[in-house]
Protein backbone atom coordinates (compact mmCIF):
# COMPACT_ATOMS: atom_id res chain seq x y z
CA UNK A 1 0.00 0.00 0.00
CA UNK A 2 2.91 2.33 0.82
CA UNK A 3 4.74 1.82 -2.87
CA UNK A 4 0.78 2.67 -4.15
CA UNK A 5 0.69 5.92 -2.30
CA UNK A 6 4.25 6.49 -3.53
CA UNK A 7 3.44 6.25 -7.24
CA UNK A 8 0.09 7.72 -6.98
CA UNK A 9 1.11 10.81 -4.97
CA UNK A 10 -1.60 10.62 -2.21
CA UNK A 11 -1.37 9.25 1.34
CA UNK A 12 -1.80 5.84 3.27
CA UNK A 13 -4.79 6.22 4.23
CA UNK A 14 -6.26 7.75 0.80
CA UNK A 15 -5.02 4.42 -0.74
CA UNK A 16 -7.01 2.49 2.26
CA UNK A 17 -10.06 4.45 1.27
CA UNK A 18 -10.20 3.75 -1.88
CA UNK A 19 -9.90 0.31 -1.61
CA UNK A 20 -12.67 0.23 1.04
CA UNK A 21 -14.28 2.48 -1.54
CA UNK A 22 -15.20 5.43 0.97
CA UNK A 23 -17.26 7.86 -0.68
CA UNK A 24 -15.17 10.55 0.43
CA UNK A 25 -12.31 10.29 -2.45
CA UNK A 26 -12.32 12.58 -5.31
CA UNK A 27 -12.96 10.51 -8.84
CA UNK A 28 -9.41 12.03 -10.10
CA UNK A 29 -7.85 11.04 -6.92
CA UNK A 30 -9.45 7.39 -7.16
CA UNK A 31 -8.59 6.65 -10.48
CA UNK A 32 -4.90 7.68 -10.04
CA UNK A 33 -4.72 5.46 -6.90
CA UNK A 34 -6.58 2.58 -9.56
CA UNK A 35 -3.88 3.13 -12.23
CA UNK A 36 -1.20 2.47 -9.42
CA UNK A 37 -2.74 -0.56 -8.05
CA UNK A 38 -2.34 -1.92 -11.82
CA UNK A 39 0.79 -0.46 -12.59
CA UNK A 40 2.41 -2.01 -9.57
CA UNK A 41 0.01 -5.17 -9.74
CA UNK A 42 -0.96 -4.36 -6.05
CA UNK A 43 -3.72 -7.39 -4.04
CA UNK A 44 -4.54 -7.20 -0.62
CA UNK A 45 -2.88 -9.37 1.75
CA UNK A 46 -6.15 -11.03 3.34
CA UNK A 47 -4.41 -12.39 6.19
CA UNK A 48 -2.54 -9.16 6.94
CA UNK A 49 -5.66 -7.35 6.86
CA UNK A 50 -7.69 -9.94 9.44
CA UNK A 51 -5.21 -9.19 11.95
CA UNK A 52 -4.95 -5.27 11.83
CA UNK A 53 -9.23 -5.29 12.00
CA UNK A 54 -9.95 -8.80 13.91
CA UNK A 55 -12.46 -9.55 10.55
CA UNK A 56 -11.79 -12.12 7.86
CA UNK A 57 -14.17 -10.96 5.71
CA UNK A 58 -15.09 -14.42 5.21
CA UNK A 59 -18.42 -16.21 6.15
CA UNK A 60 -18.51 -20.22 6.05
CA UNK A 61 -21.60 -21.21 4.68
CA UNK A 62 -22.33 -24.95 5.87
CA UNK A 63 -24.64 -26.85 3.66
CA UNK A 64 -26.21 -30.64 3.10
CA UNK A 65 -23.99 -31.44 -0.04
CA UNK A 66 -27.62 -31.90 -1.86
CA UNK A 67 -27.80 -31.56 -5.62
CA UNK A 68 -31.16 -30.93 -4.85
CA UNK A 69 -32.39 -27.54 -6.37
CA UNK A 70 -33.49 -25.78 -3.36
CA UNK A 71 -30.08 -26.03 -1.66
CA UNK A 72 -28.34 -25.22 -4.38
CA UNK A 73 -29.74 -22.61 -5.21
CA UNK A 74 -29.61 -21.13 -2.32
CA UNK A 75 -25.77 -21.63 -1.63
CA UNK A 76 -25.64 -19.94 -4.89
CA UNK A 77 -27.29 -16.84 -3.66
CA UNK A 78 -25.75 -16.27 -0.06
CA UNK A 79 -22.51 -16.90 -1.93
CA UNK A 80 -23.18 -14.16 -4.60
CA UNK A 81 -25.17 -11.57 -1.81
CA UNK A 82 -21.81 -11.93 -0.13
CA UNK A 83 -19.63 -10.77 -3.03
CA UNK A 84 -21.79 -8.02 -3.46
CA UNK A 85 -20.99 -6.78 -0.08
CA UNK A 86 -17.21 -7.31 0.19
CA UNK A 87 -16.89 -10.82 1.69
CA UNK A 88 -15.76 -13.90 0.47
CA UNK A 89 -17.44 -17.81 1.04
CA UNK A 90 -15.65 -21.04 2.89
CA UNK A 91 -17.97 -23.97 2.43
CA UNK A 92 -18.74 -27.35 4.72
CA UNK A 93 -20.72 -30.15 3.27
CA UNK A 94 -21.81 -32.58 5.25
CA UNK A 95 -21.88 -36.31 4.63
CA UNK A 96 -24.28 -37.57 7.07
CA UNK A 97 -26.81 -34.78 9.39
CA UNK A 98 -25.73 -35.71 12.62
CA UNK A 99 -24.71 -33.61 15.33
CA UNK A 100 -20.67 -35.10 15.24
CA UNK A 101 -20.41 -34.11 11.35
CA UNK A 102 -22.04 -30.54 12.25
CA UNK A 103 -19.58 -29.65 15.18
CA UNK A 104 -16.79 -30.73 13.26
CA UNK A 105 -17.84 -28.37 10.49
CA UNK A 106 -18.31 -25.54 12.85
CA UNK A 107 -15.36 -26.17 14.30
CA UNK A 108 -13.76 -26.02 10.90
CA UNK A 109 -14.99 -22.59 10.85
CA UNK A 110 -14.22 -21.04 14.01
CA UNK A 111 -10.32 -22.78 13.34
CA UNK A 112 -10.90 -20.67 10.46
CA UNK A 113 -11.65 -17.46 12.26
CA UNK A 114 -14.91 -16.33 10.09
CA UNK A 115 -17.07 -13.24 10.51
CA UNK A 116 -20.07 -15.47 10.43
CA UNK A 117 -22.25 -18.91 9.19
CA UNK A 118 -24.73 -19.21 7.23
CA UNK A 119 -26.10 -23.40 8.35
CA UNK A 120 -28.71 -23.78 4.95
CA UNK A 121 -30.77 -26.64 7.47
CA UNK A 122 -33.81 -27.90 5.56
CA UNK A 123 -33.30 -31.62 7.45
CA UNK A 124 -34.35 -31.90 11.09
CA UNK A 125 -31.41 -33.35 12.17
CA UNK A 126 -29.37 -30.18 10.66
CA UNK A 127 -30.94 -27.88 12.76
CA UNK A 128 -30.67 -29.65 15.46
CA UNK A 129 -27.35 -30.01 15.36
CA UNK A 130 -26.96 -25.73 15.13
CA UNK A 131 -29.00 -25.33 17.75
CA UNK A 132 -26.64 -27.19 20.34
CA UNK A 133 -23.72 -25.19 19.54
CA UNK A 134 -22.65 -22.16 20.73
CA UNK A 135 -20.96 -20.51 18.25
CA UNK A 136 -18.61 -16.97 19.38
CA UNK A 137 -20.08 -15.84 15.54
CA UNK A 138 -23.62 -14.87 14.42
CA UNK A 139 -25.24 -17.74 13.06
CA UNK A 140 -28.05 -17.81 10.65
CA UNK A 141 -30.11 -20.67 9.93
CA UNK A 142 -31.65 -21.01 6.49
CA UNK A 143 -35.16 -23.54 7.64
CA UNK A 144 -38.38 -22.86 8.30
CA UNK A 145 -38.08 -23.38 12.15
CA UNK A 146 -41.35 -22.99 14.06
CA UNK A 147 -39.87 -20.68 16.57
CA UNK A 148 -38.63 -17.50 15.59
CA UNK A 149 -35.72 -16.43 16.55
CA UNK A 150 -33.83 -13.21 17.09
CA UNK A 151 -30.12 -11.89 17.95
CA UNK A 152 -29.41 -9.28 20.55
CA UNK A 153 -27.73 -6.27 19.67
CA UNK A 154 -24.09 -6.77 21.03
CA UNK A 155 -24.23 -10.36 21.78
CA UNK A 156 -23.54 -12.68 18.11
CA UNK A 157 -24.15 -16.04 20.08
CA UNK A 158 -27.14 -15.07 21.49
CA UNK A 159 -29.54 -16.78 19.90
CA UNK A 160 -29.66 -18.86 16.25
CA UNK A 161 -31.47 -16.31 13.55
CA UNK A 162 -33.64 -17.76 11.09
CA UNK A 163 -34.63 -16.99 7.50
CA UNK A 164 -36.45 -18.99 5.46
CA UNK A 165 -38.87 -18.56 2.01
CA UNK A 166 -42.28 -18.28 3.44
CA UNK A 167 -43.18 -22.65 2.69
CA UNK A 168 -46.74 -22.39 4.09
CA UNK A 169 -48.04 -19.40 2.32
CA UNK A 170 -46.44 -20.39 -0.99
CA UNK A 171 -48.59 -23.81 -0.61
CA UNK A 172 -51.18 -21.88 0.30
CA UNK A 173 -51.65 -19.77 -2.31
CA UNK A 174 -51.08 -22.63 -5.05
CA UNK A 175 -54.13 -24.76 -3.41
CA UNK A 176 -56.10 -21.55 -3.28
CA UNK A 177 -55.60 -21.06 -6.85
CA UNK A 178 -56.75 -24.58 -7.39
CA UNK A 179 -59.85 -24.10 -5.37
CA UNK A 180 -60.59 -20.89 -7.12
CA UNK A 181 -60.90 -22.44 -10.20
CA UNK A 182 -63.20 -24.81 -8.68
CA UNK A 183 -61.75 -27.73 -7.81
CA UNK A 184 -62.34 -29.14 -4.49
CA UNK A 185 -60.30 -32.25 -4.39
CA UNK A 186 -56.89 -31.46 -4.15
CA UNK A 187 -54.57 -34.39 -3.60
CA UNK A 188 -50.76 -33.27 -2.22
CA UNK A 189 -48.22 -35.09 -3.22
CA UNK A 190 -45.43 -34.23 -0.52
CA UNK A 191 -41.40 -34.39 -0.23
CA UNK A 192 -40.05 -36.42 2.99
CA UNK A 193 -41.80 -34.88 6.87
CA UNK A 194 -38.46 -34.68 7.98
CA UNK A 195 -37.52 -31.65 6.16
CA UNK A 196 -39.21 -27.93 6.84
CA UNK A 197 -39.64 -27.25 3.62
CA UNK A 198 -42.05 -29.88 2.83
CA UNK A 199 -44.10 -29.78 6.77
CA UNK A 200 -44.60 -26.21 5.88
CA UNK A 201 -45.97 -26.52 2.33
CA UNK A 202 -48.55 -29.63 3.63
CA UNK A 203 -49.08 -27.36 6.06
CA UNK A 204 -50.65 -24.51 3.87
CA UNK A 205 -52.06 -27.09 1.59
CA UNK A 206 -54.22 -28.11 4.65
CA UNK A 207 -54.60 -24.96 5.95
CA UNK A 208 -56.19 -24.08 2.67
CA UNK A 209 -58.41 -26.73 2.20
CA UNK A 210 -60.17 -26.13 5.63
CA UNK A 211 -60.41 -22.82 5.06
CA UNK A 212 -62.96 -23.98 2.31
CA UNK A 213 -64.55 -26.42 4.81
CA UNK A 214 -63.08 -29.52 3.30
CA UNK A 215 -61.75 -31.98 5.06
CA UNK A 216 -58.22 -33.10 3.60
CA UNK A 217 -57.31 -36.26 2.30
CA UNK A 218 -54.13 -37.86 3.90
CA UNK A 219 -51.23 -36.71 1.43
CA UNK A 220 -49.21 -38.73 -0.24
CA UNK A 221 -45.65 -38.85 0.74
CA UNK A 222 -42.20 -39.31 -1.33
CA UNK A 223 -38.59 -38.40 -2.04
CA UNK A 224 -38.25 -35.15 -3.85
CA UNK A 225 -37.50 -37.00 -7.25
CA UNK A 226 -39.39 -37.19 -10.33
CA UNK A 227 -39.29 -41.32 -10.28
CA UNK A 228 -41.23 -41.01 -6.87
CA UNK A 229 -43.80 -38.69 -8.41
CA UNK A 230 -44.44 -40.98 -11.36
CA UNK A 231 -45.43 -43.67 -9.06
CA UNK A 232 -47.85 -41.71 -7.76
CA UNK A 233 -48.82 -40.12 -10.77
CA UNK A 234 -49.29 -43.95 -12.00
CA UNK A 235 -51.70 -44.32 -8.90
CA UNK A 236 -53.84 -41.17 -9.27
CA UNK A 237 -53.97 -41.74 -13.43
CA UNK A 238 -55.67 -44.98 -12.56
CA UNK A 239 -57.94 -43.98 -9.89
CA UNK A 240 -58.87 -41.29 -12.14
CA UNK A 241 -59.23 -43.12 -14.75
CA UNK A 242 -61.97 -45.32 -12.50
CA UNK A 243 -63.46 -42.17 -12.00
CA UNK A 244 -62.48 -41.96 -8.12
CA UNK A 245 -59.53 -39.46 -8.45
CA UNK A 246 -58.87 -35.80 -7.23
CA UNK A 247 -59.13 -33.16 -10.39
CA UNK A 248 -56.18 -31.81 -9.12
CA UNK A 249 -53.14 -31.96 -7.37
CA UNK A 250 -50.39 -30.03 -5.80
CA UNK A 251 -46.64 -31.73 -5.94
CA UNK A 252 -44.13 -30.94 -3.39
CA UNK A 253 -41.59 -29.76 -5.85
CA UNK A 254 -40.94 -29.35 -9.42
CA UNK A 255 -39.66 -33.05 -9.77
CA UNK A 256 -42.74 -34.96 -8.26
CA UNK A 257 -44.65 -32.55 -10.76
CA UNK A 258 -42.79 -33.54 -13.87
CA UNK A 259 -43.28 -37.17 -12.97
CA UNK A 260 -46.85 -36.87 -12.63
CA UNK A 261 -47.01 -35.28 -15.88
CA UNK A 262 -44.83 -38.14 -17.37
CA UNK A 263 -47.53 -40.81 -15.66
CA UNK A 264 -50.44 -38.94 -16.81
CA UNK A 265 -49.71 -38.94 -20.16
CA UNK A 266 -48.63 -42.00 -20.34
CA UNK A 267 -52.44 -43.16 -19.24
CA UNK A 268 -53.88 -40.58 -21.93
CA UNK A 269 -54.70 -38.05 -19.43
CA UNK A 270 -54.72 -34.73 -20.19
CA UNK A 271 -53.22 -31.98 -18.50
CA UNK A 272 -55.49 -29.51 -17.29
CA UNK A 273 -58.43 -30.75 -18.67
CA UNK A 274 -58.36 -34.16 -16.91
CA UNK A 275 -56.06 -33.04 -14.05
CA UNK A 276 -54.63 -29.76 -12.99
CA UNK A 277 -51.20 -29.76 -11.59
CA UNK A 278 -49.44 -27.46 -9.31
CA UNK A 279 -45.48 -27.76 -8.74
CA UNK A 280 -43.30 -25.84 -6.02
CA UNK A 281 -40.17 -24.05 -7.02
CA UNK A 282 -40.13 -22.99 -10.53
CA UNK A 283 -37.19 -24.99 -12.02
CA UNK A 284 -35.16 -24.04 -14.88
CA UNK A 285 -37.30 -25.13 -17.50
CA UNK A 286 -40.33 -25.41 -15.59
CA UNK A 287 -42.23 -22.92 -18.22
CA UNK A 288 -40.94 -25.93 -21.44
CA UNK A 289 -42.63 -28.82 -19.55
CA UNK A 290 -45.50 -30.26 -21.24
CA UNK A 291 -47.92 -28.45 -20.53
CA UNK A 292 -45.62 -25.36 -19.00
CA UNK A 293 -45.85 -25.73 -15.37
CA UNK A 294 -47.90 -23.70 -12.97
CA UNK A 295 -45.53 -23.69 -9.61
CA UNK A 296 -44.76 -21.24 -6.89
CA UNK A 297 -41.35 -19.35 -7.68
CA UNK A 298 -38.90 -18.94 -4.71
CA UNK A 299 -36.94 -16.09 -4.34
CA UNK A 300 -33.79 -17.19 -3.86
CA UNK A 301 -31.69 -13.93 -4.49
CA UNK A 302 -33.67 -12.35 -1.42
CA UNK A 303 -32.96 -15.24 0.70
CA UNK A 304 -29.17 -14.51 0.11
CA UNK A 305 -29.27 -11.31 0.29
CA UNK A 306 -30.92 -11.42 3.67
CA UNK A 307 -28.93 -14.21 5.17
CA UNK A 308 -25.97 -11.68 4.87
CA UNK A 309 -28.08 -8.84 6.11
CA UNK A 310 -28.74 -10.72 9.01
CA UNK A 311 -24.88 -11.79 9.73
CA UNK A 312 -23.60 -8.44 8.96
CA UNK A 313 -26.73 -6.68 11.09
CA UNK A 314 -25.80 -8.75 13.93
CA UNK A 315 -21.80 -7.99 14.17
CA UNK A 316 -22.88 -4.44 14.00
CA UNK A 317 -24.96 -4.84 17.33
CA UNK A 318 -28.14 -4.42 15.58
CA UNK A 319 -30.72 -6.19 16.98
CA UNK A 320 -32.34 -8.79 14.34
CA UNK A 321 -35.73 -10.59 14.04
CA UNK A 322 -36.49 -14.11 12.16
CA UNK A 323 -37.47 -13.39 8.55
CA UNK A 324 -40.15 -14.70 6.43
CA UNK A 325 -39.85 -14.11 2.34
CA UNK A 326 -43.09 -14.17 0.10
CA UNK A 327 -43.02 -16.26 -2.54
CA UNK A 328 -44.13 -16.17 -5.92
CA UNK A 329 -47.43 -18.12 -7.65
CA UNK A 330 -46.19 -18.44 -11.30
CA UNK A 331 -49.77 -19.45 -13.20
CA UNK A 332 -49.01 -21.11 -16.40
CA UNK A 333 -51.15 -24.04 -18.54
CA UNK A 334 -51.36 -26.77 -15.88
CA UNK A 335 -53.69 -25.49 -14.51
CA UNK A 336 -57.71 -24.75 -15.39
CA UNK A 337 -60.73 -25.47 -14.11
CA UNK A 338 -62.32 -29.17 -13.53
CA UNK A 339 -64.54 -30.96 -16.53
Amino acid sequence: MADVAAVAGVSHQTVSRVLNQHASVRDETRDRVQAAIEELGYRRNSAARALATSRSATLGVVTTGSALFGPTSTLIAVEEAARDRGYFVSVATLRTYDTAAMYEALEHFMAQGVDGIVVIAPHDDVAAAVESFRAPVPVVVVAALAGATTGVPGDPASATMSVAVDQRAGARAATEHLLALGHSDVLHVAGPQDWFDARERAAGWRAALEAHGIEPTRPRTCSWSAEDGYRAGRDLAEAVVAGEGPTAVLAGNDQLALGILRALWERGLGVPDDVSVVGFDDVAGAAYFVPPLTTVRQPFAALGAQCVAMVLASLAGEAVAAERIEPELVVRSSTGPPR
